[in-house]
């Protein structure tokens, strides 16, 4: 048997080398474990680059007009631009031994005309993103603007089931009938996982949002569960896959964001969107944190985590690496010659596309619509807007051309208003509205002709109706915010939003709607844009039951409604030029058509209205002057609440009848009062 001893002595000299070789290696920073690939710490270090709300936004934009390839340029954005800023940072993040992941909160389809490709069975966004390198891409309401069947085409046709490997779509709390090519071919996942070359695990989930899941234009038979249960659920399973980290991609919001992370523990990372809001610094709620890139690529979030293995617990790194927390994408990044590649072949897909739906009056996406001097804006929100009374006049003009009967009123949601619209800035093209420009702002949805653009619809209500659309518009603002907040031509009116709601019922929070809100209605009844100040208004009273005639697009026609299901005080039905109901399953006649059966979509009216300017001595319509402010049309004003009056008669009634018990108080004690 050996002795330790003699044992130890003949081994001391390998023992002293292997312990100096230990020595060396740590002042050297050789890799000897997992931990070395932080520096020597024992915290793993990794990066999350991130996007949001892309929303078909291919090339630069904001203006578009003003990209130029070969000159300093003041557009932003483009997912060339953004392939090399990934690439960048992928390649010195390489050099430190630092793993990447890229990740993407939906929205990623629909908003400019790139996304009407989606409709003649391309997929230009998914197909680049894959290309860039994005690791997972959650799906978000903007994804079903086409429906549930073109988004399973559109998936398919980027390559998936199999693509999964390449980059993950995910959908967690989305179930889709299990017949449906959506579910039946794996076309999204609920969950994945990525083992990063540091050997760290990171569980990845995404969810759709309240507001977001609201918002779907069309989602057929889908359904969507509740978000914070799905998100227990896919904690629990991948962190039995030995998941070290958990990031939530989530299309849900900021507000939202902040209830998961406190309602739903587990999660280190959320990475979201739905709001375009541009977050400098992370948003912490708990041990969460929350990121969010703006919107439109024109910022690339850059995330730079610690996670420590002993405590489990994620920390930011940013600051003390004095990198921002969002990358500003523009003229200072070099398109990337791959990815500039494939937007070039789509643009040429998408000019042919446009030349067939305008009979050939256009197309080059940057051809000249007219000129204008200012920036046609739709801000603020939750008001009027310049761009709004622009988009409305030219629903309302453009339409009674067609129909060829007068439009008294034509209204837009805010929400289907998806940017201003701005004019060139830069030597090669100052002023010029482009087609591609003027075309983002009503480029959504698509009509039962299967082509792009909602299509304009023509109903009849009473002036009772209107009033209760009115209504509507201040109530939603309310619980909604702006997205159904209504632009409108041919009208102009005041409310009070402190009148909308008279109280909400508790536990259901059903709110109890006043209709008191709007104080004065009037109806304008000129030709052509509706004065600022001056005569042609006539009053739009309560309880009118004449016809008026009513354009707007079919979104919107299809959601009013709905409101009655729950305030049926607020109920509005769409009849025709007879007065006869028609019902939404025949929304088919409802909708304008030209002479040859073509549809009439909302950016076409856009298009047509811009085009109909005066020319200016160059030839080229100018936008006029009138749309560089609002002109009076949607006016807050102030009255005394009526939660205040209500208060006032109980507080009267309180007092009245206090003031009777104790009058009949002393009344009996006076009675039961003999003198000696």
């Amino acid at each position: 048997m050996c002795n330790r001893n003699s044992l130890f002595r003949a081994n001391k000299g390998l023992f002293c080398i292997l312990i100096t070789i230990l020595v060396v290696a740590s002042f050297l920073g050789i890799p000897g474990n997992l931990q070395s690939y932080s520096g020597g710490t024992e915290e793993l270090y990794f990066c999350i680059l991130h996007t949001n709300d892309i929303h078909s936004a291919l090339i630069p934009h904001s203006p578009a007009v003003d990209y130029h390839p070969e000159e300093e340029d003041s557009a932003i954005g483009g997912l060339a631009r953004l392939a090399t800023a990934i690439d960048e940072i992928r390649e010195s993040k390489m050099g430190e031994g630092e793993p990447v992941l890229l990740l993407d909160a939906g929205d990623f389809l629909a908003g400019s005309a790139f996304a009407w490709l989606a409709l003649s069975g391309y997929a230009a966004e998914l197909t680049i993103m894959q290309k860039m390198g994005y690791d997972a891409i959650a799906i978000g309401n903007h994804e079903y603007d086409y429906g549930p069947d073109v988004l399973a085409q559109y998936l398919l046709k980027a390559g998936y089931p199999e693509a999964h490997q390449k980059t993950l779509v995910l959908a967690s709390n989305t179930e889709a009938p299990p017949d449906h090519p959506l579910a039946a071919q794996n076309l999204y996942r609920n969950a994945g996982m990525f083992e990063l070359e540091n050997g760290l695990k990171v569980g990845v989930f995404s969810l759709m949002g309240k507001d977001a899941i609201l918002l779907i234009g069309e989602a057929g038979d889908v359904q969507f569960l509740d978000q914070h249960e799905t998100a227990r659920q896919a904690i629990d399973e991948l962190k039995e896959q030995g998941a070290d980290v958990i990031v939530g991609i989530t299309h849900s919001g900021v507000d939202e964001d902040r209830e998961l992370a406190r309602e739903v523990p587990g999660i280190d990372v959320i990475v979201g969107g739905h709001t375009h809001d541009a977050l400098y610094k992370p948003v912490l709620q708990g041990d969460t944190i929350i990121v969010q890139a703006g919107s439109l690529g024109e910022y690339l979030g850059q995330l730079e985590l610690a996670y420590n293995p002993n405590t489990g617990k994620v920390r930011v790194r940013n600051e003390e690496n004095d990198h921002p927390f969002l990358i500003p994408i523009d003229d200072s990044f070099a398109c990337h010659p791959e990815i500039d590649v494939l937007v070039q072949e789509y643009t040429l897909i998408l000019n042919a596309y446009i030349d067939e739906m305008t009979g050939g009056k256009f197309d080059d996406i940057m051809d000249t619509v007219a000129r204008s001097e200012f920036i046609l804006s739709n801000h603020p929100s939750l008001s009027e807007t310049p761009l709004g009374n622009f988009i409305t006049d030219a629903m309302r003009m453009v339409a009674q051309e067609v129909i060829g009967k007068r439009v008294d009123i034509a209204g837009q949601a805010n929400g289907c208003i998806r940017t201003s619209v701005f004019p060139g800035t830069m030597e090669h093209c100052g002023g010029n509205v482009s087609f591609y420009d003027i075309v983002e702002t009503t480029s959504l949805g698509h009509g039962l002709d299967g082509y792009a653009g909602c299509p304009i619809v023509s109903v009849y209500l009473t002036g009772e109706e209107v009033r209760r659309l009115l209504e509507i518009t201040v109530l939603l603002q309310e619980f909604i915010g702006d997205s159904f907040f209504l632009q409108f031509s041919g009208l102009r009116y005041s409310y009070n939003p402190a009148n909308a709601v008279l109280l909400t019922i508790p536990f259901v929070n059903l709110p109890i709607p006043t209709t008191r809100a709007v104080t004065r209605a009037e109806l304008y009844t000129g030709d052509g844009i509706q004065p600022v100040n001056g005569e042609g208004y006539v009053p739009l009273k309560r309880g009118d039951d004449r016809l008026y005639h009513l354009v707007t697009d079919a979104y919107i026609l299809l959601f009013v409604p709905l409101v009655a299901d729950m305030l049926p005080q607020l109920e509005i039905v769409p009849k025709n030029i007879d007065g006869e109901p028609i019902p939404l399953e025949r929304l088919d006649e409802l909708i304008v058509h030209h002479a040859d059966g073509r549809e009439l979509k909302v950016w076409e009216t856009v298009v047509i209205y811009a085009t109909s300017q005066l020319p200016g001595v160059d030839g080229v319509p100018r936008i006029p002057d009138y749309y560089e402010a609002v002109a009076g049309r949607i006016n807050k004003t102030w009255t005394f609440p009526l939660v205040g009056w209500l208060i006032i008669i109980l507080a009267v009634i309180v007092a009245g009848i206090v003031f009777l018990v104790f009058r009949r108080r002393k009344h009996k004690k006076f009675q039961g009062y003999h003198p000696n």
